[in-house]
């Protein structure tokens, strides 16, 4: 109804900017033809005085006209060709790579632009373009940095190698760093590309009926090595058969890069503790730590790619972990969120919604 009522009051406007003028001046010419022919009538010199008559109307008209034409073409560069000038002038600088133009909008009244909302609408899709523009110049300048580094050791390690004096137990050490370099680059390069995929969607989800409790317990079995190292105390509270409908293997990557996470941030001797519940309708499950914990500050960006807050641990990590874990909860329609104090530890919190939770 209220669009009907616009629709109404557009038309009403367009009536009065072009028919009521052009009545008026039709009016007045025929009114003044008309007087003229009347005068003429008393007179002897009829046929002159009408054939003036009719020059003196017919030169009027086309003075009126002109006024016409010249107001109205007034009016179409003012509401049009302004408005497109602008228009165009700022698309090409758009298709020229500039994208910091932002086209400004006309001072024309409302009911008499049709151009502002094509403005507005510009604007806000350079500004998107803009700001994807800057994601992907710092993506690839850390994604640059972050490969340069492990290629870097990798140099390094190869050129002691070559040392002819080397003794075997230097070689072996070396052999070894070699291959835990190559691990870390490749568990970078693959995240990556998890990562794009995940972003571009690419990446559809192939939904299943899972056993969340055993598949949180195969997960953090996974990492028996690494807690039994650090000899870190492993705590459980997961309630038996809780089912959920999702991707069994992209949901693995949430579980495996918090137990990394917490694991990695932990002290030698400290506690981490796994926790999964159902309750009104939602599944959540816990993994926190007593480990070095993070500031407030640090916990604004901790999704976001490439960033490590803890530069102390940025040689056991590449910063992609839980930016591939937001993602993922996002896709699955989940949330997550993260709580943590300084040298107290930190704790994240998964939360589904468990629309069927059925066996079968």
């Amino acid at each position: 109804m209220k669009n009907l009522f616009k629709k109404f009051c557009f038309v009403l406007y367009r009536i009065c900017l072009f028919f009521i003028p052009v009545g008026f001046i039709l009016t007045c010419n025929l009114s003044l033809f008309l007087s003229l022919l009347s005068q003429s009538v008393d007179t002897e010199y009829t046929r002159e005085n009408l054939y003036i008559a009719a020059l003196f109307t017919f030169w009027n008209a086309v003075f009126l006209a002109i006024i016409y034409a010249l107001i109205d073409h007034i009016r179409r560069k003012i509401t049009v060709k302004r408005p497109v000038k602008r228009i165009l002038e700022g698309t090409q600088k758009i298709t020229e790579g500039d994208l910091s133009v932002r086209i400004k909008p006309t001072k024309v009244p409302t009911s008499m632009n049709d151009f502002n909302p094509i403005i507005n609408n510009l604007n806000k899709m350079v500004e998107e373009l803009s700001g994807i523009e800057t994601l992907r110049t710092d993506f690839i300048a850390n994604v640059s940095h972050e490969l340069k580094t492990p290629l870097a050791a990798l140099q390094n390690y190869g050129t002691l190698l070559e040392t002819p004096d080397l003794t075997e137990e230097k070689r072996t050490e070396y052999a070894k760093a070699i291959v835990s370099t190559t691990a870390r680059l490749s568990e970078l390069i693959t995240n990556i590309l998890k990562l794009n995929k995940l972003e571009n969607q690419n990446i559809y989800p192939n939904i299943e009926n899972c056993c969340l409790s055993e598949q949180i317990c195969e997960c953090l079995l996974g990492f028996e090595n690494e807690w039994e190292k650090k000899n870190i105390e492993i705590e459980t509270d997961i309630d038996s058969d809780i089912f959920f409908k999702t991707d069994a293997e992209l949901l693995s990557i949430v579980w495996n890069n918090l137990f990394s996470n917490a694991i990695k941030f932990t002290n030698n001797g400290g506690k981490v503790t796994v926790t999964l519940k159902e309750k009104n309708g939602f599944i959540c499950a816990e993994v926190a730590d007593n480990g070095c914990g993070m500031t407030p500050e640090t916990g604004k960006h901790i999704f976001e790619k490439f960033y490590q807050g803890d530069t102390s641990h940025a040689t056991h990590g590449n910063g992609l972990g839980l930016a591939l874990v937001k993602r993922v909860v996002d896709i699955l329609g989940g949330e997550i969120e993260v709580e943590s104090q300084l040298n107290k530890g930190t704790k994240f919190t998964v939360r589904f919604k468990n629309k069927a939770n059925a066996k079968n």
